[in-house]
C-alpha cells in the first residue's frame, strides 16, 4: 500500500520559525512578555507564543485577510484589537515553510513602513 506524499510533510517547529524570522536582513530577537519576539526597524513583527504550538505575524489587514481565507486551518486572526491590527496566529504544526516564509517576508516588510520606533525613556525597573 502506497502513503500519500502528506504522510511524508515535516511539521514546523519553534525553532524553524525562529530561524526564518531571524534569516530576514536586521532582525533581532527579543523577548517580550515572557516570549521570544522578533523585530525589525525597531518593531516587532513576528513571535511565538509560549505554548510553543502558535506563532504570531503582524501582517497589514488585507494581508491577513487573503492568509485566513486561502489557510483556515492554519491562520486565524488574534483576538481583539491586535487582531483587528493585523496579528495573525500562525498554528506552526500545520503550516509548511512556504507560507512561513512568505508571512514573515510580509510582517517584515510591514514593519518597515513607518518610522522606527524610538527607544523606551523608561528606567529599568530595579
Amino acid at each position: 500500500m502506497r502513503r500519500s506524499a502528506a504522510c511524508y510533510v515535516r511539521r514546523v517547529t519553534p525553532d524553524d520559525f525562529r530561524r526564518l524570522a531571524l534569516a530576514l536582513p536586521e532582525t533581532v530577537e527579543g523577548e517580550h512578555q515572557g516570549h521570544p519576539d522578533f523585530r525589525a526597524h525597531g518593531r516587532v513583527f513576528a513571535s511565538l507564543h509560549p505554548d510553543g504550538v502558535r506563532a504570531m505575524v503582524k501582517v497589514p489587514p488585507a494581508v491577513q485577510q487573503r492568509l485566513v481565507a486561502q489557510h483556515a486551518n492554519v491562520c486565524a486572526p488574534a483576538n481583539g484589537a491586535w487582531g483587528r491590527a493585523g496579528c495573525t496566529m500562525v498554528t506552526l504544526a500545520l503550516a509548511n515553510g512556504a507560507l512561513l516564509r512568505d508571512a514573515l517576508q510580509e510582517a517584515w516588510q510591514f514593519a518597515g513602513l513607518g518610522p522606527a520606533k524610538k527607544a523606551s525613556k523608561r528606567r529599568p525597573a530595579r
